[in-house]
């Protein structure tokens, strides 16, 4: 017998068992789709985190009060980093084009009789240059109004809607913290990055926060959450990121470990690759657990079948047919079974990915090569848990088959 009758009798037989046919396949199907569903999301993820980091701009660096231990085991941040070291790396690192400190502080906002308590943001003019804002009505503040320590404040997208609704807010006044603020000018929408919404916050200028709303945090004067900084382009973050390491331990008088920490986009992307693609392969690993418990059914099935075709095992053997004959019979069917659930659980899938990109933010898709391994997979499970029963079926001695009949 030659391989296309065996494909052609294999076929046969498993449409003449239909129900038990698709019963054996509901393994491979559910295992297959989990796979290309896992793996489809996973990768969906971690676009999104490299598209959201990707946003900050490929030149940012942060700086962050206190080590990374510190950083750790407490919550709140020392105050290591004032406004004067932001000054400095303006004044004295040469890679750098724009420094925003910020120093954040959760408030209520009133105008009318409408309050909401929001993030309050004291900043610098260069925020626009360094975070990539654009202002969408009015402007942003300006170094008179820091000198001046101007009560001014623009508001982000979202605030500005829930607060002053169609109306235009420039101009207008609102309250902070029970002091007055006069609305100057509004953000353009960005959304929220790396969890900041700055959509849903009020810029005012810093020196305005720390005497008016925050006052004197540090003994060295202003503390700062952080300072954010532009390098000169891509190739100068390395040695922008050395030269403020330096210059700050000079300022600090670090003689051991540093009492800040400094962050770029690369290590943010590195790690998040990290995290992102370790979950990937134990969500790939749980889901391929399905695979090999469908592997598992179909050797059952398949010996089940070797069982009750005794009869036409031994007939077969009878009028000539070789045990190789029979070894491939038995073999092309648990790979078509296995083939055909690999096909079918790869369409719901990728079906299932494509629904999960439409509906959430998640770049979800999968790649033809992982599509191809998981049928591939699939088919050499087939392949594999097929052999133990299809080589008890050939081993069966003609007369003793017969007999059994």
């Amino acid at each position: 017998m030659n391989f296309l009758e065996s494909i052609k009798m294999a076929g046969k037989t498993l449409l003449s068992n239909k129900l038990r046919s698709a019963l054996t396949m509901l393994g491979i199907v559910i295992g297959n789709a989990s796979v290309i569903a896992m793996i489809g999301v996973g990768e969906g993820g971690q676009k999104y985190v490299n598209k959201e980091l990707q946003s900050l701009g490929p030149n940012v660096i942060f700086i962050i009060p206190g080590n990374r231990e510190t950083q750790r085991v407490s919550s709140d941040l020392p105050k290591t980093l004032v406004l004067v070291d932001a000054e400095a790396i303006s004044s004295q690192v040469p890679t750098v084009v724009g420094v925003a400190p910020e120093l954040n502080k959760r408030l209520l906002v009133n105008y009318r009789n409408r309050n909401t308590n929001v993030n309050i943001i004291g900043t610098t003019p260069t925020f626009l240059l360094v975070r990539d804002f654009e202002t969408d009505r009015g402007r942003f503040f300006t170094d008179i109004d820091m000198k001046r320590r101007n009560q001014v404040t623009v508001l982000g997208a979202d605030l500005a809607q829930q607060l002053f609704g169609s109306n235009n807010p420039v101009g207008q006044q609102l309250r902070i913290k029970n002091t007055g603020f006069q609305v100057i000018g509004v953000l353009k929408s960005k959304g929220s990055s790396v969890g900041s919404d700055y959509d849903n916050a009020a810029l005012v200028p810093i020196a305005t926060s720390a005497t008016r709303l925050v006052g004197k945090n540090s003994p060295y004067g202003t503390a700062l959450d952080y300072i954010v900084v532009s390098a000169r382009d891509t190739k100068s973050v390395d040695a922008a990121e050395f030269q403020i390491t330096n210059l700050l331990r000079q300022r600090h008088k670090i003689l051991n470990e540093d009492d800040f920490t400094i962050r770029t986009q690369k290590d943010a992307l590195q790690t998040v690759g990290q995290i992102t693609g370790a979950l990937t392969i134990m969500l790939a690993a749980i889901a391929g657990i399905s695979l090999f418990v469908g592997g598992i059914g179909i050797m059952n099935i398949m010996l089940v079948s070797v069982t009750e075709r005794t009869q036409e095992i031994g007939l077969r053997k009878a009028i000539g047919a070789t045990q190789q004959d029979i070894l491939l019979q038995f073999v092309i069917e648990a790979v078509i079974v296995s083939a055909a659930g690999g096909l079918i659980g790869t369409a719901i899938g990728v079906g299932g990915v494509m629904v999960v990109g439409a509906l959430t933010p998640l770049n979800a898709g999968v790649s033809p090569v992982a599509i191809a391994m998981a049928v591939g997979v699939s088919g050499g499970i087939g392949l594999f848990f097929g052999v133990v029963p299809a080589r008890r079926a050939a081993k069966l001695d003609p007369i003793v088959a017969l007999r059994s009949a």
